[in-house]
């Protein structure tokens, strides 16, 4: 059995490992130590932290096998992009352009700096073992943390947004970033990520960046064809991010071109398909009539003591409660009569 829980100290050295995985952009975990430690020093401080609205918290979990404790995956969630500053990303425009004169008419591809995405929640930071790829466990990894806003709204807006990487060489060059960032910053695209630290919300942005509308037809090729498109590794999150609702094409990323998906919670399935059901322990003798079992993301706590795990039981729609298995009580630290929150997956 697996669960979706928190980040403590104690996973600082497993996150450690993980980071040293190659990862492609900036939207996954820090590569050293001392980082990582203040990324699990603020986590930890966020969620026992009593929250009236969102603003500088920042929520990383973890995926965890019970059988050997080992950690699979990780995902985050920032309560409030840009709290501490403003969040820009390019915003895809299309500009009108009329001779009457010529009687020509026609529209251009335009890439505006925008920061119409501070405030909303961020989802980053996710990675899962390749080995769990395939099983339910990496949709319960993603899905977490929308699982944990449905049950602490008021950590989190209204809408999420979720940064994907984009395309990048082998020597870790993206095409986007030569044709644009370069001549502004005067510098590698893997240099401009350790200056900036994977921040988007720097002054230092807003800055050097192009203030005016970037003519994307005068951009090379390559860089156009790299807009939008997301580095391979990130296929898994953008399909499971899709199925849950998210869109892209509005906005893309400053340094990389990559996609930015975003969404209102009444759009994600997770917030429109959540059920509210009370605990019931599973009878020893399975009921053999029953329907076609269901397989569940299943949640609870809004707080340091969040856990979700997958289970598969009968369809809950038409059930006041949900019968678990003592296994999965533990795993979830509930018992007869607790409320949870169930997701179909």
């Amino acid at each position: 059995m697996y669960v979706v829980r928190p980040v403590e100290i104690a996973d600082i050295a497993a996150l450690e490992a993980l980071a040293a995985v190659t990862m492609p952009g900036v939207h996954t975990l820090p590569k050293t130590r001392e980082k990582i430690a203040a990324l699990v020093e603020r986590s930890i401080a966020s969620f026992a932290a009593h929250v009236d609205m969102p603003s500088e918290e920042s929520y990383l979990f973890v995926l965890e096998s019970l059988a050997d404790h080992t950690i699979l995956g990780t995902a985050s969630i920032y309560a409030a992009a840009g709290s501490n500053g403003t969040y820009f990303s390019f915003r895809n425009d299309v500009i009108q352009q009329v001779s009457r004169d010529l009687n020509i008419s026609h529209s251009v591809h335009a890439l505006t700096l925008c920061s119409e995405l501070t405030g909303y929640s961020q989802l980053s930071t996710f990675y899962v073992d390749p080995s769990m790829c395939d099983a339910p466990e990496a949709a319960l990894l993603s899905r977490a943390r929308l699982l944990f806003a449905v049950l602490a709204p008021q950590r989190f807006a209204d809408r999420f947004f979720v940064p994907l990487a984009g395309i990048t060489d082998a020597q870790g060059g993206s095409p986007f970033w030569d044709a644009l960032g370069r001549k502004f910053f005067q510098m590698d695209f893997l240099d401009a990520e350790r200056v900036i630290g994977g921040a988007r919300n720097r002054t230092l942005i807003v800055e050097l960046m192009p203030h005016y509308p970037v003519y994307v037809p005068l951009l090379p090729g390559d860089a156009q064809a790299a807009m939008g498109q997301i580095h391979p590794s990130g296929e898994l999150a953008f399909n499971l991010l899709t199925a849950e609702g998210f869109e892209a094409d509005d906005y893309i990323d400053i340094f990389d071109g990559g996609p930015i998906l975003q969404a209102h919670k009444h759009a994600l399935r997770t917030f429109t398909g959540a059920l509210q059901r009370r605990v019931a322990t599973c009878p020893a003798e399975p009921d053999r009539n029953r329907e076609p079992p269901v397989a569940y993301a299943i949640a609870t706590g809004a707080d340091q003591h969040f856990r979700a795990v997958v289970m598969a039981c009968a369809p809950l729609e038409s059930l006041a409660v949900v019968a678990l298995p003592v296994a999965v009580q533990a795993a979830l630290q509930v018992t007869d009569g607790d409320t949870v929150v169930c997701v179909r997956l």
